[in-house]
């Protein structure tokens, strides 16, 4: 039998906080693109396929090499000419540096962030981060949904590491098992949490994981999949 959840702790990345498509198309437009918000989101939607890739081939998530593949692929299919491709690097990097680049909240996170605590679950955030997470929550308006927020920078241990979920379960001062882990990468997220003994649900609205692992397609769909299995 299923312990019943008693507390909900989220990756921030990609599953609270994304990449804002609008400051992106800033960047891209500096860099000689002509391209939309719009046709930036899709583009950036697409190129998240390349972390999911690197991190299925051994990467923790944390590395430049991969990242940099991913903002490539955002510059390429953005249509930034090829001779300027490390100006767009430089200029992405100086804003994220000065104001972080995932500022963007879903549409229905809030509400569903509200639906999860009035049907009583506690909430945190555990991340995989820069030391800068929490106050990025902060500004963006999240940070006052959850009781704390775990940055790895900051705590010295990253997923999938059980450690950083121990510490999470341990903040709840509940067992693991009554603690869902939400986020969006299987090896890091939804390995590490099971095996650290929580339950995990993936965000996937890519499909990736359809048959290996839970998944709800947005953040918006938790409230309702947690409804359904009961707590």
């Amino acid at each position: 039998m299923t312990t019943p959840i008693r507390a909900v702790l989220f990756d921030a990345g990609n599953t609270l906080i994304y990449v804002d498509p609008a400051r992106m198309t800033e960047v891209l437009a500096r860099a000689g693109a002509a391209v939309d918000v719009a046709a930036v989101a899709r583009v950036e939607h697409t190129a998240r396929r390349i972390l999911h890739d690197g991190i299925a081939q051994g990467h923790r998530g944390t590395e430049p090499e991969l990242w940099k593949a991913y903002f490539v692929a955002i510059f390429q299919g953005g249509g930034v000419p090829s001779d300027r491709m490390e100006e767009a690097g430089r200029y992405l990097g100086e804003l994220h540096a000065s104001n972080h680049m995932w500022t963007h909240v879903e549409p229905g996170t809030v509400e569903a962030l509200e639906a999860l605590a009035g049907a009583g679950y506690r909430l945190g955030v555990i991340s995989n981060a820069d030391g800068r997470v929490e106050a990025v929550l902060e500004d963006v308006g999240l940070r006052s949904h959850f009781e704390f927020v775990i940055d790895s920078e900051v705590v010295g241990v990253e997923k999938p590491d059980p450690a950083i979920f121990e510490e999470g379960c341990r903040r709840m001062d509940l067992p693991p098992e009554a603690c869902l882990y939400v986020g969006d990468l299987y090896p890091v997220d939804y390995v590490g949490a099971t095996g650290a003994g929580l339950q995990a649900v993936l965000i996937d609205p890519l499909g990736l994981h359809d048959g290996r692992a839970p998944r709800v397609t947005s953040l918006g769909e938790l409230p309702g999949y947690l409804a359904r299995r009961g707590g």
